[in-house]
């Protein structure tokens, strides 16, 4: 069963919706920048949860780009 960033992130691809893509993307690394700066606590598991994320985010801009590059590569003129 997908994740649920999963499943956001193929419902943005699905609806093209990259600036949705961004938003998240850039959320997620906020939120790593801020827990990397913190001390007094051990972060590393949050830490490398956001980071499957944002991996999971690339792939999803990835295929939104691809399937951009499809569309005007078949698109009569």
């Amino acid at each position: 069963m997908p994740s649920a960033i999963e499943q956001i992130v193929d419902a943005y691809v699905r609806l093209k919706n990259r600036r949705g893509l961004d938003e998240l993307m850039m959320h997620r690394q906020r939120l790593a920048v801020d827990l990397k700066s913190r001390s007094g606590y051990d972060f590393s598991l949050p830490i490398g949860k956001i980071d499957e994320e944002i991996a999971i985010i690339e792939a999803g801009l990835s295929r939104l780009k691809a399937a951009a590059a499809d569309i005007a590569t078949t698109r009569p003129i």
